[in-house]
């Protein structure tokens, strides 16, 4: 890194001021399906076309196209009838609704509720709690029937879910040799993702989704096909419910939701159902012990504080939470991408 003479503060500080500003125009692309049509379309449009095809104004089109072409997120062509907008192939992977990597869906979670919420950052700061009471008027005390406060919203935080595990799922998974165990419980497994990555991954598995009766429900009748026999499900609330026993247990993005004293109750009963020799394998976020970075996992504990009780923690924190409960043989497996694996043993 050069020395403190080489940055260029005003511009950073520009840059970052205007960040919010960057997602809405990727959001917003997305919403109005301007990705999805000039996939569809096998050719470039021009704005006028896209305009009249999405039923919006065409002064404001060809602005949101300009400023995508800007973000890399379209490409231009420049002819004598004028420009002509197609995808990048970044936009046709990761923002069409139609691919197997779309992140469509997480796209709108964040645009539509989690948005609303950091509108609220400062009070959240100041109080120490999430926002769901400023920004949608429901009770904040039980994060997770805010969060599912219509069927609506928890089928878009679902879907959300399983778009981040399309592109993030095998790589914790195959961050340890899960294949010894046979039988895994995903604890809060929402929408499936995961699990079918797991069975995928591993053949031999068989994965039961253990989540609340209703998500359940949602899973079953969107999500996972009936014929995909190596997933099962168990309905409950792993916190006020039994949990049955299992080789391994897969919590993925589900301490961060919480305080340390919920984390260590919940990992208390995963050990006391934990088989002799299974395991717990935590999927998070992992902050640098020093807590510098990344700034993708302290942003996420910023989203931590807005949305649920919990927060972001390094490999030594996770490692004591596992200790506390009974877990030995701790191991940590960072990925280099979004989400990384600890692995405890019984």
């Amino acid at each position: 890194m050069g020395s403190t003479e080489d940055l260029d503060y005003p511009q950073i500080i520009v840059q970052y001021s205007s960040g919010f500003l960057i997602s809405k125009v990727m959001f917003t692309a997305c919403e109005l399906g301007v990705f999805d049509l000039l996939l569809e379309s096998g050719k470039p449009l021009s704005s006028d076309a896209i305009a009249a095809r999405l039923s919006a104004s065409t002064m404001g089109m060809e602005r949101l196209l300009d400023a995508c072409v800007g973000l890399k997120l379209l490409a231009v062509e420049m002819t004598q009838e004028g420009a002509f907008y197609r995808n990048t192939e970044i936009s046709n992977i990761y923002l069409t609704k139609s691919s197997p990597k779309s992140q469509y869906h997480i796209m709108m979670y964040y645009s539509n509720t989690v948005y609303l919420c950091w509108h609220y950052l400062a009070d959240a700061v100041r109080e120490g709690r999430n926002q769901y009471e400023r920004a949608f008027g429901v009770s904040s005390k039980d994060p997770f029937g805010a969060m599912y406060r219509s069927d609506e919203e928890m089928l878009k935080f679902m879907a959300g879910q399983n778009s981040v595990w399309s592109i993030c799922g095998r790589d914790v998974l195959a961050a340890f040799d899960l294949s010894p165990f046979t039988q895994i419980y995903d604890l809060g497994g929402g929408g499936g993702a995961l699990a079918q990555e797991c069975v995928s991954l591993y053949p031999n598995s068989t994965v039961t989704i253990y989540d609340l009766p209703k998500v359940v429900q949602v899973v079953k009748e969107q999500f996972v096909s009936p014929e995909e026999r190596q997933i099962a499900f168990h309905e409950g609330d792993f916190f006020n419910n039994s949990i049955p026993e299992a080789e391994l247990y897969i919590l993925s993005k589900i301490l961060h939701d919480w305080d340390d004293d919920k984390c260590k109750q919940l990992l208390a009963k995963v050990y006391k159902a934990c088989k002799p020799g299974g395991g717990v394998l935590l999927v998070e976020s992992l902050l640098n012990e020093d807590k510098s970075g990344p700034v993708e996992t302290q942003l996420y504990s910023m989203n931590m504080l807005v949305q649920t009780e919990g927060k972001e923690r390094t490999a030594a924190e996770y490692s004591k939470l596992l200790e506390a409960a009974g877990f030995g043989v701790i191991q940590v497996k960072r990925t280099g991408k979004l989400y990384d694996a600890v692995l405890g043993r019984k």
